[in-house]
């Protein structure tokens, strides 16, 4: 027999809607109206009723990406608030680089869903563009897609969250002929060094020696004279055959490395057998930010990436 909706159904439809519209006006929101109902639930049985509660100003991920307040336990069956800090954190990173226009719409949808009577997830072509962006990022820096957002679990022919209209305009626009090197952003800024030291498990003060096309990579060798900054899983005995790698980085534009005669901050990751290039950035201690980045450094504390990207 065919289900025909009650009026009543069909008027608490068109206020769903209508509150989504809303929603999307506010911020880089849209949602699309399907028919199936095989995520009517979520598929998520809480320890606790769904609350709605406020997005708080440390959540940096998604405080001010256009309403104010969240169901908590989220969409990730993330039941506090300190687990949706500590998980969102990882992600801020991501969204500074820009690798795709609806990323934070991707994440924030999930971390923080906006406030309804039921569960709306993002639909999986959205998840799919973001994806396509961000993942070759993500593994420049040694972290694989997460499991968590894989894309076929979520909708594609129901209530589900998609680009704006100006995002997926966006997103259409052909990527210019050079490719992008995430560990080699040329702007000295404190933000930026912080996240690229918190990716990593070693920094060093160097010089570099010589570098070299292997494939797809770029081969960075260091000069045998280094300091250690920082180190995090690592012994000061594995940096002194140190090699470096620029994951598919052999024809993407990196300043730092075109200058080899400078000093700078070099820092990196164990990924497999390879040590992988995460950051380098000029040492320049007349620098504001510069210096600022390695005055936090010593009590900056780090996302747990690890917990996140696996």
């Amino acid at each position: 027999m065919k289900y025909f909706p009650s009026v009543r159904e069909q008027l608490s439809h068109l206020a769903l809607v209508l509150v989504l519209v809303y929603v999307s006006n506010a911020s880089e929101y849209e949602y699309l109206s399907w028919k199936s109902d095989i995520y009517h639930t979520g598929g998520r049985i809480y320890g606790k009723p769904p609350q709605c509660v406020d997005i708080p100003d440390d959540l940096r991920l998604c405080h001010g990406v256009g309403y104010n307040r969240m169901l908590l336990p989220n969409l990730l069956e993330h039941e506090t608030m300190a687990e949706v800090r500590q998980q969102a954190g990882s992600w801020v990173p991501l969204v500074h680089k820009n690798c795709h226009p609806s990323t934070q719409v991707l994440l924030c949808s999930l971390f923080a869903p906006v406030c309804l009577d039921r569960p709306i997830y993002p639909c999986r072509w959205l998840c799919e563009a973001v994806r396509d962006g961000c993942a070759p990022i993500m593994l420049a820096f040694g972290f694989p897609w997460p499991e968590m957002l894989t894309c076929e679990k979520f909708p594609q022919d129901e209530v589900c969250i998609a680009m704006s209209s100006s995002n997926a305009t966006e997103a259409m626009k052909p990527a210019g002929d050079s490719p992008i090197c995430p560990p080699c952003d040329n702007e000295l800024k404190t933000d930026a060094i912080l996240e690229h030291m918190c990716a990593s498990e070693f920094a060093i003060k160097t010089k570099i020696k010589e570098v070299k096309k292997e494939n797809s990579d770029r081969k960075v060798i260091l000069q045998k004279k280094r300091r250690t900054v920082k180190l995090r899983n690592m012994k000061k005995k594995d940096l002194k055959k140190l090699v470096l790698y620029l994951k598919n980085g052999a024809d993407c534009p990196c300043q730092q490395l075109d200058n080899p005669h400078n000093t700078y901050l070099i820092m990196g990751r164990k990924v497999d057998k390879q040590y992988l290039l995460t950051g380098i950035h000029k040492w320049d201690k007349t620098s504001k930010e510069f210096r600022k980045a390695m005055k936090k450094m010593r009590n900056h504390k780090c996302p747990a990436f690890e917990t996140v990207f696996k």
